[in-house]
């Protein structure tokens, strides 16, 4: 990794950083400072109803405090003139409410009075939502008219075609996963277009280039964000699976320096929105900085980069404990899978690749998105390339391509995890297992090493990755095939001539 590519996805070192209860930007959408701040008590109250009927313990938060809506629908909360919205979380049987694909669970607070009401009207499923699918969309990261061209032409069709082939009337719901656009919030209209074009509603988090880099601190950071998609952090249900979004990237008030980081206030909410949900349920959580990932051991760090996982996610994780978690996240612009005791993590290849500067991200994961099908209680999930088939799932270079293994192929599994299976066969023949390392893929050494490369941002660079599978053909070899088998038992193939 290049000097300037550390110097563009890290966060220096830091010490000392101040953390103080946020003071959330008013519903008029003006930035509060500290002499505007009014914490007069506010009280919340509406009701959540369907049809005219209300619906019975739905819980309703401020993003401080939650409560439940009781059995006639209604709910009544007492929070302050800091807060920004009232909010739901949708429970299960129910449709999610959107405006042209952007997910509406949230109404912006009037806090001219010492009273607002916000009712909110869900539509009951017709059909059981115990089986569904969702998608993950990491790193869009649009910074031109021209990336944002690229997400709307080629990104959004893709996914639009991908629901269409489930059949009519599967439900399918979309994680948009940070680093929407890259610090151009006026291409927030591109994406918008984007997501409505692709016909799934979306639930959108903060990514680092979604922040406001000229706030003072981390409180006010997330002003544009939340005017064009609401609450940084929120929760809903569909079937079985209870959906957490969370805000991990912690400003620290000098422009695009950032920590991975959860607030307290963030992490007492959790507690309570975890508190209705039972032991052992199927949890996904989202945010946008990994929780983890093996960049320190495959870069032989001495520390991991502040600003490439969350300093405090062993504090997550003793909240999480009691259930069946699924993270997802993106932020790295690579795939990769770890798994310990109830967690697994999926960090996200990217909509984008890198930075939209050619077809692949930097460890040679194809641009592209994650799709998960839910059943019951149970996830199973793949890798789409965009512009490819759901099963191309791996890329074979021959003999000689990767100059560190100049007498092997090397093949790209980058969907790959510990459960999956990798075989080869050398002209029909059976050779057992491939070899994993840890190396470069060959092709984003093509594209990206060297200071000259890529033209278009020439600090992207290849980086390590643990997806590469290595085995050594016969001197006479005409042929060689990988088979890859996930760990649900789908298996994948490719063949090349040599």
């Amino acid at each position: 990794m290049s000097t300037n590519r550390r110097d563009f996805i890290k966060a220096l070192g830091l010490s000392g950083v101040a953390l103080t209860a946020p003071a959330i930007a008013g519903a008029n959408t003006q930035v509060l400072t500290a002499e505007s701040t009014d914490i007069t008590n506010l009280t919340l109250k509406g009701k959540v109803q369907s049809n005219g009927q209300g619906i019975s313990g739905v819980p309703v938060t401020d993003g401080i405090n939650i409560t439940l809506t009781d059995k006639n629908g209604n709910y009544s909360l007492l929070s302050n003139k800091t807060v920004q919205f009232v909010y739901i979380t949708i429970p299960a049987g129910y449709a999610i409410p959107h405006n042209k694909g952007i997910a509406q669970f949230f109404k912006a607070i009037d806090t001219k009075q010492n009273s607002f009401t916000a009712n909110f009207q869900l539509e009951r499923l017709e059909r059981d939502e115990k089986d569904h699918v969702f998608v993950v969309w990491a790193d869009p990261q649009i910074i031109s008219k021209k990336d944002g061209e690229a997400l709307i032409s080629r990104s959004a069709p893709d996914l639009r075609d991908l629901a269409a082939n489930y059949p009519a009337g599967t439900l399918i719901h979309a994680i948009g996963c940070g680093d929407l656009v890259w610090d151009h919030f006026e291409l927030y209209d591109d994406y918008r277009q984007a997501v409505n074009i692709t016909g799934v509603p979306f639930f959108s988090i903060i990514g680092n280039h979604d922040m406001d880099l000229d706030a003072r601190s981390d409180d006010y950071s997330a002003s544009t964000f939340k005017k064009n998609f609401g609450p940084t952090y929120y929760s809903f249900n569909r079937g079985k699976v209870h959906y957490i979004m969370m805000d991990d990237v912690f400003f620290i008030g000098t422009a695009k320096r950032y920590i991975g980081y959860f607030t307290e206030q963030q992490l007492q909410w959790l507690e309570q929105d975890l508190k209705h949900v039972p032991h052992g349920s199927t949890i996904i959580v989202s945010s946008h900085i990994p929780t983890n990932t093996g960049v320190k051991r495959r870069a032989n760090l001495k520390e991991d980069e502040l600003g490439g996982v969350v300093s405090n996610r062993e504090q997550l994780y003793k909240i999480l404990a009691p259930y069946k978690v699924h993270i997802m996240s993106g932020h790295t612009h690579m795939n990769e899978k770890w798994e310990e005791g109830n967690i697994m993590e999926h960090v996200h290849g990217t909509v984008c690749g890198a930075w939209w500067t050619g077809p692949i991200c930097s460890d040679g994961t194809p641009e592209g998105y994650a799709v998960y099908e839910i059943q019951g209680s149970e996830v199973s999930w793949f890798y789409k390339s965009t512009g490819k088939p759901k099963d191309y799932q791996l890329r074979i270079y021959p003999r000689g391509f990767l100059k560190t293994a100049a007498d092997e192929v090397v093949a790209n599994v980058w969907n790959w995890d510990k459960q999956w299976k990798i075989e080869w066969f050398e002209d029909g023949k059976a050779k057992g297992i491939m070899e994993q390392r840890t190396d470069f893929d060959p092709w984003t050494v093509e594209l990206y090493a060297g200071p000259q490369l890529p033209k278009k941002h020439k600090w992207v660079d290849p980086t390590l990755t643990d997806h590469l599978f290595f085995a050594k053909p016969s001197a006479g070899a005409k042929a060689i095939k990988v088979v890859a088998t996930d760990r649900f038992g789908k298996q994948y193939s490719q063949e090349i001539q040599l």
